[in-house]
């Protein structure tokens, strides 16, 4: 049983229970004005299911459009799969929401970022653990995921 609650899970979990509830809406209905998705996910996540062509152009991550055309799109509880078009090249996308990193609607300037533990360290610092920047209190690690907000300014026309 664990010491306290999970706020960064129970976040995660509703947050991606907030994805599945607006695919669920458009994949019923339509997308609806001119609203459209920036969806960033993990292509190498164990899920994933994507083209070989697409896995080693994007080994690491990759964005997806959902806007003007996009084709047999399947929401289901673990994720949704949607066909969409690379260059003339319909291709069928598997996608988890454990995978996914960013979902944006810049229509309404509506962003989510997910980030994990990994996320936030960062891996090039050569300083060393008792130099600048070290705690001398440190704390142990977290087995949750931090959620935030995106900001859209990269999005913006």
């Amino acid at each position: 049983m664990s010491d306290g609650i999970d706020y960064g899970k129970l976040m995660h979990r509703a947050m991606r229970g907030l994805i599945q509830q607006v695919l669920e809406d458009v994949q019923k209905d339509g997308l609806p004005g001119e609203h459209h998705f920036f969806i960033t996910f993990d292509t190498g996540h164990p899920d994933a299911e994507l083209a070989d062509w697409l896995s080693d152009r994007y080994p690491d991550e990759m964005t997806v459009v959902m806007q003007h055309w996009y084709d047999n799109l399947d929401v289901t509880d673990d994720g949704f799969s949607v066909t969409l078009n690379f260059g003339d090249a319909p291709e069928r996308l598997y996608i988890p929401y454990d995978a996914i990193k960013t979902f944006v609607d810049p229509s309404v300037e509506f962003g989510l970022r997910f980030e994990s533990q990994e996320d936030d360290e960062d891996g090039d610092d050569p300083t060393p653990p008792d130099g600048p920047g070290h705690d001398p209190d440190p704390k142990p690690p977290s087995e949750h995921h931090d959620a935030e907000v995106v900001s859209l300014d990269r999005f913006r026309k």
